[in-house]
């Protein structure tokens, strides 16, 4: 039998969101059905409704989802009914990735969360009056009061850490503390740079700020996120709107350059100007997407002193140790991603959509 609810459908590349009556499948062995409570918005959602990529509409989209489990599928262990849970990102679980613990990299990662629409037998799991309409967004599709959730979607989280303030770590968050935990690792005296203060950004300040690194650069154009990286644990800040950064970045390193790079812009001249700041052995990870087919010039010999591009998903996090990491330090102070949310009713949608693409909301949470 057929779930009831009320979802945020995208109609067609660059349409509004419209709230509308839609049905979710029953749950299979291995999914769950969630009552959401927050979800964040991302600019995956928006670069998605805005049609630039091949994501079927009519559609539901959302992938920071947090919420109460209501009913689980015969084969569900992980969680039960009454569980809290973060909604983070699928995968299959069975492809040499995901058994080596690096899920983002699944081999079938791009159909089960970002362009298929649909599970990975082809069924849907959302429809209207009928018809099926792109779902499965992330295994979650949680701009929706219910949502038919992937078991690998799921992570059980701490009850007494309020949902809405952690909707966000199931995707932007984890990728900005993964770019600097798991990837560049800084060691005692490092020096880390962040291209970009958005909420990406702003998570691998906070997470740079709990490692050994000394020297914390944040560089965006707008003065006031500036400030707030300062706030969060950034020792230096730039406006790039005001100053050269390769000039820059050379005054606070003393010549020697970044140890580590974080770029969440999207921008390929960006890219470009922190790959150059590198030091040798340095390493830049690429976070921000633009769109496919996107190409960079780097100069090769600059790369010859040991530089490394890395390129980055979901921080390359296994969700269900990852996750309630962050919870964790959330609940005591240390990761206070509160200064990054602002909170909008469910149904004030784009109304949020239109306040993140003018710059006055770094994460808005929908309520519901």
């Amino acid at each position: 039998m057929s779930i009831p609810t009320r979802a945020a459908v995208v109609e067609s590349g660059g349409a509004p969101f419209t709230l509308s009556d839609v049905q979710l499948d029953e749950p299979g062995p291995h999914e769950a059905v969630v009552r959401m409570v927050a979800t964040g918005l991302c600019h995956t959602d928006l670069g998605v409704a805005g049609g630039g990529l091949p994501f079927p509409l009519p559609g539901v989209l959302g992938h920071e989802g947090a919420g109460v489990v209501e009913a689980v599928g015969p084969a569900v262990t992980g969680v039960a009914p009454g569980d809290h849970v973060v909604l983070s990102f699928t995968s299959c679980g069975d492809c040499r990735n995901c058994r080596g613990g690096h899920p983002a990299y699944c081999a079938t990662w791009l159909p089960l969360n970002l362009i298929g629409g649909r599970r990975a037998d082809g069924t849907s799991t959302i429809s209207r009056d009928g018809e099926a309409l792109g779902g499965h967004f992330f295994g979650q599709s949680s701009f929706a009061e219910r949502a038919l959730v992937d078991e690998r979607s799921l992570v059980k989280v701490d009850p007494e850490v309020p949902l809405a303030s952690i909707a966000p770590l199931g995707c932007g968050v984890q990728t900005g503390v993964g770019a600097v935990w798991n990837v560049l690792e800084p060691v005692t005296g490092s020096t880390v740079v962040v291209l970009g203060a958005g909420a990406v950004g702003l998570s691998a300040v906070m997470a740079a700020a709990l490692t050994p690194a000394t020297t914390i650069v944040a560089v965006d154009r707008v003065a006031e996120r500036l400030s707030l990286a300062r706030e969060l644990g950034a020792t230096h800040t730039v406006n790039a709107a005001e100053a050269d950064l390769g000039d820059a970045l050379a005054g606070i390193t003393g010549g020697q350059g970044a140890d580590g790079v974080v770029e969440t812009t999207g921008n390929v001249g960006v890219l470009r100007q922190g790959v150059d700041a590198l030091a040798a052995r340095g390493t830049l990870v690429v976070v921000g997407a633009p769109p496919f087919g996107t190409e960079v010039a780097l100069d090769v010999n600059g790369l010859l002193g040991g530089k490394r591009v890395v390129g980055l998903t979901l921080g390359d996090a296994e969700t269900r140790t990852f996750i309630p990491a962050l919870v964790r330090l959330v609940k005591e102070g240390r990761l206070p991603l509160h200064r990054l949310i602002s909170s909008y009713p469910f149904t004030d949608i784009d109304q949020a959509v239109r306040d993140m693409g003018a710059g006055k909301a770094i994460k808005p949470v929908l309520m519901f």
